[in-house]
């Protein structure tokens, strides 16, 4: 009889000790700490600051830690493919065409929406000014003609127009150097590639401070665009056939997505949902861009935080109430997100 109670005991004794171990491992899963969403941190300003209210609206608002890989559009986005980066906010359509119907045939990224909407995009911009100084010139064949071609020669150009094209790594390079070959126009430009986004648009706010001339690679949502008055020489039209062989055109009308790693369907489906809603588009970008002029000793945190307590109606509508009441807390108590880089 002893022997029996005893067995039983013991069996009782492992039975406990195993539920408690069943417990303790579903504590412990349902404590599992939220994955890190890492964003394509691409270098240039609207991007960036796309980047910075998303973490800010991830981290307060659903609990997700953030962090960001910085570079250029190529790598950034065969990290996204590779599952490296889970959130790129600009995906720049025709630019990155072949790669991205290349990914979304293999199913290594997906569309979650549109991000800041259509945009235009010139290899061949100028102040508006020098147009009206030169009004004759307003075509990328005048290029050609010496009385022209003079008014953006430098020391250093050889005799060209300096032309200050996109930057290294962004798909824009291989077009606009295809363009300049296609209008024959290599031997009357000395195309100057920038290093970065920054780069870019010093050179062109350096131009136009002076009134100088100035000719180059602009796109609608950048900040020099929205905030000063230039130009596109005209091109012949976009047309498919024309893009896809000899590229003697200009840019089609962007269409810029946000795109995700398909794994953030499942790891975070609510913060999904949050980008669907998402709704950055250029008129609401376009007061960012000001503030920044206003205020150049800000960086672009300062500019989300600006824009986050400045537009509560705006970013409301992209998350739930539960969230809002999070980050708007988080706001009010001056809260910076764990992820934003220190120097941007």
């Amino acid at each position: 009889m002893m022997t029996r109670y005893l067995r039983l005991a013991l069996i009782l004794a492992v039975l406990a000790v195993m539920g408690i171990a069943g417990c303790g491992e579903s504590e412990q899963e349902a404590e599992a700490p939220a994955p890190t969403l890492v964003f394509s941190d691409l270098n240039w300003d609207s991007a960036q600051l796309q980047n910075r209210i998303a973490q800010y609206i991830v981290e307060k608002g659903y609990g997700y830690p953030t962090d960001v890989v910085f570079g250029s559009t190529l790598p950034l986005f065969q990290g996204l493919r590779n599952g490296d980066s889970h959130i790129t906010l600009e995906i720049w359509l025709p630019n990155q065409q072949e790669a991205w119907d290349e990914a979304i045939a293999n199913g290594e990224v997906v569309s979650v929406g549109k991000s800041l909407g259509n945009d235009w995009q010139s290899g061949f911009v100028i102040p508006a000014y020098l147009q009206e100084q030169y009004p004759e010139l307003d075509n990328v064949e005048d290029l050609k003609d010496d009385q022209f071609k003079q008014i953006f020669a430098t020391a250093a150009s050889g005799g060209k127009a300096r032309l200050v094209s996109c930057v290294i790594g962004w798909a824009c390079e291989e077009n606009v150097a295809a363009q300049i070959e296609a209008y024959g126009l290599t031997d009357h430009v000395e195309v100057i590639n920038p290093g970065d986004g920054a780069a870019l648009n010093a050179d062109l706010y350096g131009a136009y401070e002076k009134g100088e001339p100035w000719l180059g690679y602009q796109w609608g949502t950048n900040e020099p665009a929205l905030v000063l008055d230039v130009v596109r020489l005209d091109e012949p039209a976009y047309s498919d056939e024309c893009w896809l062989t000899t590229k003697a055109c200009g840019f089609e009308d962007a269409t810029i997505l946000i795109a995700v790693h398909p794994d953030l369907l499942t790891t975070a489906p609510e913060v999904v949902q949050m980008l669907r809603a998402w709704d950055l588009n250029i008129e609401v970008y376009k007061p960012i861009a000001q503030w920044l002029l206003d205020n150049p000793d800000a960086s672009t945190n300062d500019a989300a935080i600006w824009w986050l307590k400045s537009n509560p109606d705006i970013w409301g509508a992209w998350v739930t109430p539960e969230a809002a009441e999070a980050i708007q807390a988080a706001l009010d108590a001056d809260e910076i997100p764990d992820g934003w880089p220190t120097a941007s």
